[in-house]
């Protein structure tokens, strides 16, 4: 199959961002994380299209940029924390490595704080973290080859974690 070399999936906030960009330096590859792309398409920011035309739309933009991006990249691909909610999507990343990075409520109200960048945890961030997970949990899981642990590592040690469950050797 063709595409990434592994996806990243993952609540907003666990480090696939950083991650992917350590996995794709240590493999010797390139990395692309789909949230940057709409941002470059839309020349704005995801609050911004959050709050100017809603989550749907946001949706419907985030569901083109992911099938562009398992089409055309083959490297290191991040998604965005609400991209398994489309079944289509889901399809489309079966069959591929694709790596949850997971972490606990405490961790991620940690990461992420009162961040007024994650339009969906803009009012009650703990209480919203965990209705989230609640409802996209079971979905990471559905897709992932693997699920790493982030919690009290670092960036390297959930990079190395990674590359050990997914049997890949560094280039």
């Amino acid at each position: 199959m063709s595409g990434p070399l592994v996806v990243l999936v993952g609540p907003m906030g666990v480090g696939k961002s950083t991650v992917g960009r350590l996995l794709a330096e240590r493999l010797g590859v390139a990395y692309r994380d789909t949230d940057d792309d709409i941002v470059a398409e839309q020349g704005r920011a995801i609050a911004e299209i959050f709050v100017d035309e809603g989550e749907p739309v946001f949706r419907a933009l985030e569901k083109q940029a992911v099938r562009t991006a398992l089409a055309a990249h083959d490297g290191i691909l991040a998604l965005g924390g609400g991209a398994v909610l489309d079944a289509d999507t889901r399809a489309l990343l079966a069959g591929r490595r694709v790596v949850y990075l997971s972490m606990d409520v405490e961790e991620a109200v940690r990461r992420t704080g009162l961040n007024a960048a994650r339009p969906l945890l803009a009012v009650n961030p703990r209480k919203q973290w965990r209705e989230l997970m609640e409802a996209r949990r079971h979905l990471y899981e559905e897709v992932a080859t693997a699920v790493v642990p982030t919690d009290g590592r670092t960036p390297e040690e959930v990079t190395q974690a990674a590359l050990d469950a997914l049997e890949l050797k560094e280039a």
